[in-house]
Protein backbone atom coordinates (compact mmCIF):
# COMPACT_ATOMS: atom_id res chain seq x y z
CA UNK A 1 0.00 0.00 0.00
CA UNK A 2 1.36 3.14 -0.57
CA UNK A 3 0.84 5.99 2.31
CA UNK A 4 0.86 8.83 -0.28
CA UNK A 5 -2.80 8.75 -1.65
CA UNK A 6 -3.15 12.72 -1.78
CA UNK A 7 -6.28 13.11 -4.44
CA UNK A 8 -5.43 16.61 -6.83
CA UNK A 9 -8.26 17.14 -7.62
CA UNK A 10 -9.36 20.55 -8.27
CA UNK A 11 -11.97 20.75 -10.22
CA UNK A 12 -14.86 22.59 -8.54
CA UNK A 13 -17.60 22.56 -11.42
CA UNK A 14 -20.20 20.89 -12.25
CA UNK A 15 -21.01 19.65 -8.74
CA UNK A 16 -24.57 18.17 -8.91
CA UNK A 17 -27.50 20.44 -6.83
CA UNK A 18 -27.98 17.21 -4.25
CA UNK A 19 -23.93 17.27 -3.63
CA UNK A 20 -24.07 21.02 -2.83
CA UNK A 21 -27.22 20.61 -0.06
CA UNK A 22 -25.57 17.35 1.10
CA UNK A 23 -22.49 19.55 2.09
CA UNK A 24 -24.45 22.64 3.47
CA UNK A 25 -25.82 20.03 5.62
CA UNK A 26 -22.50 18.73 7.02
CA UNK A 27 -21.56 22.19 7.95
CA UNK A 28 -24.30 23.56 9.08
CA UNK A 29 -24.18 25.08 13.09
CA UNK A 30 -27.71 22.81 13.39
CA UNK A 31 -26.07 19.41 12.70
CA UNK A 32 -26.60 17.52 15.99
CA UNK A 33 -23.53 16.58 16.70
CA UNK A 34 -22.47 19.22 19.99
CA UNK A 35 -19.66 20.77 18.11
CA UNK A 36 -20.64 23.92 19.76
CA UNK A 37 -19.89 22.62 23.24
CA UNK A 38 -15.72 22.39 21.81
CA UNK A 39 -13.40 25.79 21.31
CA UNK A 40 -10.49 24.29 19.76
CA UNK A 41 -8.39 25.64 21.90
CA UNK A 42 -10.03 29.36 21.53
CA UNK A 43 -11.08 29.51 25.19
CA UNK A 44 -7.62 29.14 26.47
CA UNK A 45 -6.86 32.38 24.56
CA UNK A 46 -9.38 34.38 26.11
CA UNK A 47 -8.77 33.50 29.66
CA UNK A 48 -5.16 33.91 29.04
CA UNK A 49 -5.36 37.25 27.93
CA UNK A 50 -4.12 36.45 24.00
CA UNK A 51 -6.87 37.14 22.75
CA UNK A 52 -9.06 40.53 23.98
CA UNK A 53 -10.91 41.56 21.18
CA UNK A 54 -11.82 42.01 17.38
CA UNK A 55 -8.58 42.74 16.06
CA UNK A 56 -6.66 39.87 18.39
CA UNK A 57 -9.48 37.33 16.94
CA UNK A 58 -8.77 38.10 13.67
CA UNK A 59 -5.08 37.50 13.89
CA UNK A 60 -5.33 34.64 16.10
CA UNK A 61 -7.87 32.90 13.48
CA UNK A 62 -5.17 33.66 10.51
CA UNK A 63 -2.42 32.04 12.37
CA UNK A 64 -4.52 29.34 13.16
CA UNK A 65 -5.38 28.75 9.26
CA UNK A 66 -1.90 29.38 7.62
CA UNK A 67 -0.12 27.25 10.46
CA UNK A 68 -2.61 24.51 11.58
CA UNK A 69 -5.34 23.66 9.26
CA UNK A 70 -3.16 24.32 5.92
CA UNK A 71 -0.67 21.96 7.23
CA UNK A 72 -2.64 19.46 8.65
CA UNK A 73 -6.13 19.29 8.59
CA UNK A 74 -7.01 20.00 4.70
CA UNK A 75 -4.49 18.15 3.64
CA UNK A 76 -5.34 15.42 5.51
CA UNK A 77 -8.97 15.72 4.51
CA UNK A 78 -7.81 15.17 0.52
CA UNK A 79 -6.02 11.89 1.55
CA UNK A 80 -7.97 10.46 3.27
CA UNK A 81 -11.27 11.41 0.66
CA UNK A 82 -8.94 9.73 -1.98
CA UNK A 83 -8.50 6.84 0.18
CA UNK A 84 -12.03 6.40 0.44
CA UNK A 85 -12.32 6.42 -3.70
CA UNK A 86 -9.50 3.95 -3.43
CA UNK A 87 -10.88 1.34 -1.42
CA UNK A 88 -7.88 2.11 0.71
CA UNK A 89 -8.85 0.51 3.98
CA UNK A 90 -5.17 0.76 5.14
CA UNK A 91 -4.17 4.60 4.26
CA UNK A 92 -7.55 5.36 6.17
CA UNK A 93 -6.28 3.64 9.27
CA UNK A 94 -2.54 5.57 8.89
CA UNK A 95 -4.26 9.32 8.17
CA UNK A 96 -6.71 8.64 11.11
CA UNK A 97 -4.12 7.90 13.72
CA UNK A 98 -1.52 10.35 11.83
CA UNK A 99 -4.08 12.58 13.21
CA UNK A 100 -3.81 11.22 16.54
CA UNK A 101 -0.68 11.81 16.98
CA UNK A 102 -0.63 14.73 15.69
CA UNK A 103 -3.22 16.49 18.25
CA UNK A 104 -1.46 18.72 20.88
CA UNK A 105 -2.91 18.17 24.08
CA UNK A 106 -5.72 15.78 25.17
CA UNK A 107 -8.86 17.66 24.99
CA UNK A 108 -7.92 18.41 21.38
CA UNK A 109 -7.84 14.21 20.41
CA UNK A 110 -10.96 14.08 22.77
CA UNK A 111 -12.78 16.59 20.51
CA UNK A 112 -11.58 14.71 17.65
CA UNK A 113 -12.73 11.47 18.91
CA UNK A 114 -15.99 12.33 20.07
CA UNK A 115 -17.09 14.77 16.79
CA UNK A 116 -16.36 11.54 15.04
CA UNK A 117 -17.97 9.16 17.03
CA UNK A 118 -21.36 11.43 17.08
CA UNK A 119 -20.86 11.99 13.20
CA UNK A 120 -21.33 8.42 12.66
CA UNK A 121 -23.66 7.56 14.60
CA UNK A 122 -25.65 10.47 13.24
CA UNK A 123 -24.72 9.00 9.87
CA UNK A 124 -25.47 5.93 10.96
CA UNK A 125 -29.09 6.74 11.82
CA UNK A 126 -29.15 8.16 8.13
CA UNK A 127 -28.65 5.11 6.45
CA UNK A 128 -25.35 6.47 5.65
CA UNK A 129 -22.57 4.71 6.97
CA UNK A 130 -20.21 2.78 4.97
CA UNK A 131 -21.10 -1.11 3.74
CA UNK A 132 -18.55 -2.90 3.48
CA UNK A 133 -20.94 -5.27 1.84
CA UNK A 134 -21.34 -3.03 -0.74
CA UNK A 135 -17.27 -2.73 -1.29
CA UNK A 136 -16.79 0.16 0.58
CA UNK A 137 -13.49 0.58 2.89
CA UNK A 138 -13.65 0.15 6.61
CA UNK A 139 -13.95 2.71 8.75
CA UNK A 140 -11.25 2.97 11.30
CA UNK A 141 -12.05 1.75 15.01
CA UNK A 142 -11.55 4.91 16.42
CA UNK A 143 -12.18 7.46 13.33
CA UNK A 144 -11.42 11.67 13.74
CA UNK A 145 -13.95 13.88 12.90
CA UNK A 146 -11.90 14.48 9.64
CA UNK A 147 -12.11 10.92 8.92
CA UNK A 148 -16.24 10.37 9.01
CA UNK A 149 -16.22 13.57 7.26
CA UNK A 150 -14.22 12.61 4.29
CA UNK A 151 -16.32 9.67 3.91
CA UNK A 152 -19.74 11.99 3.96
CA UNK A 153 -17.83 14.19 1.20
CA UNK A 154 -17.05 10.44 -0.96
CA UNK A 155 -20.54 9.99 -0.45
CA UNK A 156 -22.29 12.99 -1.68
CA UNK A 157 -19.78 12.94 -4.63
CA UNK A 158 -17.99 15.85 -3.38
CA UNK A 159 -15.05 17.04 -5.54
CA UNK A 160 -12.43 17.00 -3.25
CA UNK A 161 -11.32 21.06 -3.38
CA UNK A 162 -15.18 21.89 -2.54
CA UNK A 163 -14.74 19.13 0.49
CA UNK A 164 -11.65 20.95 1.68
CA UNK A 165 -13.24 24.79 1.51
CA UNK A 166 -16.78 23.39 3.07
CA UNK A 167 -14.42 22.21 6.31
CA UNK A 168 -12.29 25.24 6.12
CA UNK A 169 -15.88 27.38 6.94
CA UNK A 170 -17.10 24.99 8.86
CA UNK A 171 -14.42 25.87 11.00
CA UNK A 172 -14.13 29.46 10.99
CA UNK A 173 -17.51 29.65 11.73
CA UNK A 174 -17.65 27.20 14.63
CA UNK A 175 -14.53 29.43 15.99
CA UNK A 176 -16.67 32.73 15.44
CA UNK A 177 -19.68 31.52 17.17
CA UNK A 178 -17.54 30.08 20.31
CA UNK A 179 -15.82 33.70 20.79
CA UNK A 180 -18.98 35.35 20.30
CA UNK A 181 -20.39 33.29 23.66
CA UNK A 182 -17.06 34.17 25.62
CA UNK A 183 -15.95 37.51 24.59
CA UNK A 184 -17.82 40.96 24.23
CA UNK A 185 -18.01 40.14 20.26
CA UNK A 186 -21.32 41.10 18.46
CA UNK A 187 -22.38 39.49 15.26
CA UNK A 188 -21.58 42.11 12.95
CA UNK A 189 -17.56 41.56 14.07
CA UNK A 190 -17.92 38.21 13.45
CA UNK A 191 -18.74 38.66 9.43
CA UNK A 192 -16.10 41.61 9.36
CA UNK A 193 -13.90 38.50 10.21
CA UNK A 194 -15.64 36.16 8.29
CA UNK A 195 -15.15 39.17 5.02
CA UNK A 196 -11.32 39.09 6.03
CA UNK A 197 -10.56 35.44 6.06
CA UNK A 198 -12.88 34.33 3.23
CA UNK A 199 -9.60 34.83 0.93
CA UNK A 200 -6.96 33.35 3.03
CA UNK A 201 -9.39 30.09 3.09
CA UNK A 202 -8.91 29.94 -0.53
CA UNK A 203 -5.39 30.54 -0.25
CA UNK A 204 -5.01 27.83 2.12
CA UNK A 205 -6.74 25.30 0.47
CA UNK A 206 -4.83 26.01 -2.88
CA UNK A 207 -1.78 25.43 -0.58
CA UNK A 208 -2.80 22.08 1.19
CA UNK A 209 -3.81 20.43 -1.71
CA UNK A 210 0.03 20.86 -2.94
CA UNK A 211 1.60 19.38 0.06
CA UNK A 212 3.75 16.26 0.13
CA UNK A 213 3.13 13.78 2.89
CA UNK A 214 6.52 15.37 4.52
CA UNK A 215 5.58 18.79 4.60
CA UNK A 216 2.45 17.91 6.72
CA UNK A 217 1.82 18.48 10.91
CA UNK A 218 0.44 21.97 12.38
CA UNK A 219 3.08 24.38 13.88
CA UNK A 220 0.92 25.85 16.63
CA UNK A 221 2.85 25.84 20.04
CA UNK A 222 0.69 28.66 21.26
CA UNK A 223 -2.40 26.92 20.78
CA UNK A 224 -0.72 23.43 22.14
CA UNK A 225 0.46 25.30 25.57
CA UNK A 226 -2.87 27.04 25.74
CA UNK A 227 -4.95 23.74 25.23
CA UNK A 228 -3.16 21.89 27.91
CA UNK A 229 -3.95 25.34 30.31
CA UNK A 230 -7.07 24.79 29.24
CA UNK A 231 -7.16 21.28 30.73
CA UNK A 232 -7.35 22.55 34.34
CA UNK A 233 -9.05 26.24 33.38
CA UNK A 234 -10.87 27.03 36.83
CA UNK A 235 -14.01 27.82 34.66
CA UNK A 236 -15.25 26.78 31.25
CA UNK A 237 -18.00 27.39 28.86
CA UNK A 238 -16.07 24.89 26.44
CA UNK A 239 -15.00 21.46 26.59
CA UNK A 240 -11.82 22.27 24.85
Amino acid sequence: MAITTMHTENQSSNVSDLAILGLMQVVSPALPIGAFAWSQGLESTFELGWVKNEADLSDWLTGVLDDGLTLCELPLLSRLQACWKNGDSEGLEYWNEWLYANRESAELNEEDSRLGAALLTLLNSLGLEPNAEQGDPIMPEDPTYITVFSWLAHKRGLPTRVTLLGFGWAWLENQLAAACKALPLGQTAAQRIIEQLRPNLVVAVDKALDLSDDELGPILPGLALGSAQHETQYSRLFRS
